[in-house]
């Protein structure tokens, strides 16, 4: 029966070392045994070259490569002629562009890394795809010929004759301050070509921030910023990248609308994952398998359960601590912190819009902030990490790791606990200032829970990490603060991973970045209920894999659970 399968060879060329090595994966390759030039490393080599024709796919050099260089895939053949873009041999391959419609907004649905980056490059004219032809790449003449008959001829043809803008907001917005300066208002004045600045700062909660300057912003606020500058230009077609980061759920529905006025007011609304329907295509990525394909591109399924909180039994044998009724006042802002206590061995998820004082209360908690009023905190060893990550470190992943936490990464029970799961092991030896935003963030995680403390306080643990990742990372935290008897409080913005974290959560209500409280931790499902009732917002969790889903504003089920009282529906 003839091989139904085409095959991708990757080469990873931060890890492939021939120099180093004993040239394993081409002694080994069955194909080069039998004297067909399967793998080639010549002296000169910087890296190992794999016939993609020659392969036979055993997944011998895979094993055998002492510095995990190497992966062979399997794909269904039909993908063979629909190749989109391919940097260069045995690198990185797209498959198929997804289609943008006029008036409706198209949502990529994906893991980091596979691609969706490169396609609005394409979409966005700022790339030409080489159709797989990286040595002989084809004009846009055979490129509008490959694409005839579909939407995407037209497409391209309106980006060659010019006559097709796109406006891109970028995906790491904290490097937003390095390239823009000056006051908020005055920047969003010189980008204004719709005369809307006015209507688009009042959705994006900018008003009172027209004054400051572009590098005093928080994370949210630049988020927000840089969603307003590309709202406000004349374009043709508007990509966001990330939109949602540093948001929390009021704000990211405020921009979901804001993104969502931008089409046709006579169009229809629809986010696809071509060629599926919302609910379909996110249960499908979430699956890790396409059916239409027949083609698994995950070993496990994505599932969403709520861990089950400690008996009451194991709850009588761990360590309470109390802390006391504060107060704080920070210029115009004031913060009412009501009692509470915490456990070891327990995750606290600190739930409030952006503004209420959420970071504030975890300085307090950290030391860094003394209260003007009521109990002091208990003295505890604390592991801190902040919202917003700045590379200083100068060097490999590998010496920071050695520099701040010494004990713990070499610790065989944290390499299997933390660093695996984490994925340290792919980017060790990389330079700490040339990582992305999410390898920063998981080098980050690492680094608070390898310190020794009592108490660990995580800020948006979930940022610029993809959801296979943000559930692994959630997974994580989990599992350690559990094994290793200590208590977590996170500020989580992410419902997904706040929920699938939580063992009780602090609500914080009030008018945001004027006077608020902090009230006393209550249940997951209570504390849920009371944060969405605030925010006149429900939810569901979908029957399949336990994903809480947002009803529509004024659907039967949002008035259903409205009228019985019940926001968030925790089974």
């Amino acid at each position: 029966m003839a091989d139904k399968s085409i095959r991708i060879a990757i080469v990873n060329r931060d890890k492939c070392k021939p120099n180093k090595s004993r040239l394993e994966c081409k002694k080994n390759c069955p194909v080069v045994i039998m004297g067909k030039l399967c793998i080639e490393v010549t002296p000169q080599s910087k890296v190992a070259f794999i016939s993609e024709t020659l392969c036979i796919g055993s997944g011998i050099c895979v094993k055998k490569c002492p510095f995990g260089a190497v992966s062979i895939i399997n794909l269904p053949s039909s993908l063979q002629s629909e190749t989109t873009h391919r940097y260069c041999a045995n690198a990185f391959k797209l498959h198929r562009l997804p289609i943008p419609r006029p008036g409706a907004v198209l949502g990529l649905v994906g893991t980091n890394g596979i691609g969706k980056s490169t396609a609005l490059k394409i979409l966005a004219g700022k790339m030409k795809p080489n159709m797989g032809r990286f040595e002989n790449p084809p004009d846009w003449q055979e490129i509008l010929t490959y694409f005839r008959g579909s939407e995407l001829q037209n497409y391209f043809t309106k980006i060659l004759e010019n006559n097709l803008r796109a406006a891109v907001k970028p995906q790491y917005v904290d490097q937003i301050p390095k390239a823009v300066k000056g006051p908020v208002g005055a920047v969003l004045d010189r980008k204004d070509e719709t005369g809307s600045q006015k209507s688009i700062c009042e959705q994006l909660d900018l008003t009172h921030l027209l004054e400051r300057n572009v590098e005093a912003l928080s994370g949210g606020e630049l988020q927000r910023f840089a969603c307003a500058v590309v709202c406000l230009q004349k374009a043709d077609i508007f990509m966001f990248d990330e939109p949602s980061s540093y948001l929390d759920v009021k704000q990211r529905l405020k921009t979901a609308i804001t993104i969502r006025s931008l089409v046709a007011p006579d169009s229809a609304y629809g986010v696809v994952t071509m060629p599926f329907g919302v609910r379909e295509g996110i249960n499908i990525f979430l699956d890790g398998y396409i059916p239409t394909e027949n083609m698994r591109f995950r070993d496990t399924s994505l599932i969403f359960k709520v861990a089950e909180s400690a008996s009451e039994e194991e709850v009588k044998k761990l360590r309470y601590y109390q802390y006391p009724a504060m107060k704080k006042t920070l210029g115009e802002f004031s913060l009412e912190i009501k009692q509470g206590d915490f456990t070891d061995s327990e995750i606290m998820v600190l739930l409030g819009e952006n503004g209420t004082g959420k970071t504030t209360f975890i300085k307090m908690l950290a030391g860094g902030l003394k209260p003007d009023g009521g109990g002091d905190m208990p003295i505890l060893n604390v592991s801190y990490k902040p919202q917003t990550i700045s590379p200083k470190y100068k060097g490999s992943v590998r010496a920071l790791l050695h520099a701040k936490i010494r004990d713990a990464y070499t610790q065989p029970q944290f390499i299997s606990d933390v660093m695996k799961p984490m994925q340290l092991e792919s980017i060790i030896d990389n330079d700490v200032q040339n990582l992305s935003g999410g390898e920063l963030q998981r080098v980050a995680l690492t680094l608070c829970l390898g310190k020794p403390a009592d108490v660990y306080l995580i800020d948006e643990p979930s940022a610029y990490l993809d959801s296979e990742q943000r559930l692994v990372s959630a997974r994580v935290i989990k599992r350690y603060i559990l094994h290793a008897r200590k208590t977590a409080f996170v500020v989580e913005h992410d419902f997904i991973m706040a929920t699938y974290l939580a063992d009780r959560v602090i609500v914080f209500d009030g008018t945001p970045s004027t006077c608020t409280t902090a009230n006393t931790p209550q249940s997951l499902l209570a504390g849920m209920n009371k944060f969405l009732s605030l925010l006149e917002i429900t939810f569901r969790r979908d029957p399949n894999n336990f994903r809480p889903r947002i009803n529509k504003l004024n659907s039967a089920k949002d008035t259903e659970q409205k009228k019985s009282g019940n926001y968030f529906l925790g089974t």
